[in-house]
């Protein structure tokens, strides 16, 4: 029985240190205050017990020295399908949507991939935590019904065992993705709307593409209110009443505990978006937004937060300028919108920091840029008493690099998430070593 209890208690000892430390002799970057140079960081039970010059700890404390390091919170990219998808290309490994137009019961936490490729790829560029959607964006084919709501999007810590231990809210937004009428012309100037017929069906002109639309439009309030209504019936006790897993879905959106994500991208869409939130009395986040020069004072009327997408990206439109997409964070930010950047696809998630590096090389200030990958993300999605930046009790998610994360030279030392330290290998560093070292 005492040689039982022993080994208990050197298990929870040993279980105790790997989430608890000190890391010293080094330049502290809050985000949310000023930087505090040659100070200390105390991490208890893998939350950050206390920040200051000289901190002292208990006998067997594991010491990091940083000397010649900063330390920057975990960053958070806020569209994601990390743990969703692996291959694109191959249908079997892909969990991002079901058939089906109204579908707001699905998670998308339940489907994660623990063991995804994709995660340690991320977490080497200094990535904690990462929004993940149940689907990208697809609309349905020609002749099939587009999906319209998607499921419910979950903000995730990018380590655990299981999708239980990697959640940090699984309910973090509804997706929805918002009718369009597709406009004319594009990159490349193709028509969206050609005089003859598309062959096989479907919508040739703009006249049916309108219709389709407001079809769309009118299904989209009518499932608002009969979610509405179900509440209604719901707290009234109606007899008769039945639960539906659909409308209880709905439940936290219509009492603006979740907001919903809604996917629009040009001006018109957006001003429809934010009719249909006034109409419904939602909260909304925006998400991959391009047309927002004319629509951005309303935004900032209604404090509706948008994520923006890659500054890597090619101009909307031909006439566009040349820097559109990387000018377009400044303007959001002198607009006065609260914003966050999102990759969108997997294979573009590690370059989170460069995208917002780009966008302060195109006139956003270098503090509100790192504030876009971690805690202004944080904020929109409900998590900043967790995570987005380095305070008392919040996780311990932390970089300790040897510069500024936004440059490529930098370096990532440490990586820790909820204060436990985090491999820094993955398949392509190990690919790597392995053909470094072929004989």
């Amino acid at each position: 029985m005492k040689i039982a209890a022993l080994v208990l208690g050197l298990a929870i000892a040993a279980s105790a240190a790997n989430d608890s430390f000190l890391i010293r002799n080094v330049d502290v970057y809050p985000v949310t205050s000023a930087p505090l140079k040659g100070a200390s960081v105390l991490v208890t039970d893998g939350k950050i017990a206390d920040i200051g010059p000289r901190i002292a700890v208990a006998k067997g404390v594991k010491i990091v020295d940083g000397k010649g390091m900063r330390v920057y919170p975990g960053m958070i990219d806020s569209t994601t399908e990390i743990g969703l998808s692996e291959v694109s290309a191959e249908r079997m490994t892909v969990d991002t949507g079901e058939i089906g137009e109204f579908m707001p019961q699905l998670r998308a936490l339940i489907a994660v991939n623990p063991e995804s490729e994709h995660i340690p790829v991320v977490r080497v560029n200094g990535i904690t935590s990462v929004m993940s959607f149940p689907s990208s964006g697809g609309r349905g084919g020609r002749g099939g019904a587009a999906q319209i709501i998607s499921g419910q999007a979950a903000l995730i810590h990018l380590d655990g065992w299981t999708w239980e231990d990697m959640e940090i809210n699984r309910s973090a937004a509804l997706h929805i993705l918002f009718p369009v009428i597709p406009a004319r012309g594009g990159r490349g100037g193709a028509a969206d709307f050609p005089e003859d017929p598309v062959p096989g069906g479907g919508p040739a002109t703009f006249t049916e593409q309108k219709r389709q639309y407001d079809q769309q439009i009118r299904k989209l309030n009518d499932f608002f209110d009969a979610a509405r209504q179900y509440q209604k019936e719901r707290g009234n006790n109606a007899p008769g009443f039945k639960r539906d897993l659909k409308m209880e879905a709905m439940i936290p959106v219509l009492e603006g505990k979740i907001p919903a994500a809604v996917a629009a991208v040009r001006e018109r869409t957006i001003r429809d978006a934010i009719a249909f939130a006034d109409k419904q009395h939602i909260k909304v986040v925006i998400m991959q937004p391009r047309g927002l020069k004319n629509v951005a004072a309303d935004l900032k009327a209604k404090n509706i937060p948008v994520i923006l997408g890659r500054t890597e990206e090619l101009p909307e439109n031909e006439d566009a300028p040349y820097d559109e997409a990387e000018s377009l964070p400044s303007e959001v930010f002198k607009a006065g919108v609260k914003f966050a950047f999102g990759t969108g696809s997997n294979e573009f998630v590690r370059n989170l920091p460069y995208n917002a590096a780009r966008a302060a090389a195109y006139g956003l200030p270098q503090d509100e840029a790192l504030k876009a990958i971690t805690i202004n993300p944080a904020q929109i999605w409900g998590a900043s008493d967790k995570i987005g930046s380095i305070e008392k009790g919040k996780w311990a998610d932390l970089m300790v690099t040897d510069g500024d994360p936004l440059e490529t030279p930098t370096q990532i030392k440490y990586l820790f998430i909820k204060g436990k330290e985090i491999d820094l290998t993955n398949k392509q560093t190990r690919l790597y070593q392995k053909y470094l070292n072929r004989p």
